[in-house]
């Protein structure tokens, strides 16, 4: 399953400045990383300080770094990828989000916990993803996996 498009502007090279964007203009930027546990720092890093380059509100920023921190973390958990890039988009109003794996699922749970503690510690990442977002669609595919979230740009908007 695939979507038509999503309009990306052209990524800015990881080592150079972000713009602010005039408005009605369209800035991005994307990062790539091998999918393991250091790139869920790197790359919640990198699309902060991005959006604070944007001057982007200090709680957008933290939304923003949230759902970075929660979509990387299921790729190095979930889909045997070997890598994972993360876009970040503001287009003034919101932030989209795209993150992309070239693996396919696993499940975390290999065996249902047993014992006292039946419950699983994680799996309420996507919860934390729905709640901070406006929307947001997985597309899985042979390639791998993107998910596209929006989220806005504005203070105090959860």
């Amino acid at each position: 399953m695939a979507i038509a498009s999503l309009p990306f502007g052209t990524a800015a090279p990881d080592d150079s400045p972000a713009a602010v964007p005039p408005p009605g203009h369209r800035v991005s930027a994307t990062r790539g990383a091998t999918a393991e546990p250091a790139a869920v720092p790197a790359l919640r890093h990198f699309a902060g300080e991005t959006a604070r380059q944007w001057r982007v509100p200090a709680e957008a920023v933290r939304r923003l770094e949230l759902v970075v921190s929660e979509l990387v973390t299921n790729v190095v958990l979930h889909s045997r990828s070997a890598d994972v890039s993360v876009s970040v988009e503001l287009d003034g109003a919101a932030l989209t989000v795209e993150v992309q794996d070239s693996g396919t699922w696993r499940n975390r749970w290999a065996a249902p916990p047993s014992g006292e503690d039946r419950a699983p510690t994680g799996g309420h990442g996507l919860e934390v993803v729905r709640h901070h977002c406006l929307w947001w669609l997985a597309f899985p595919s042979p390639a791998g996996t993107r998910v596209v979230a929006s989220l806005s740009a504005g203070p105090g908007t959860e």
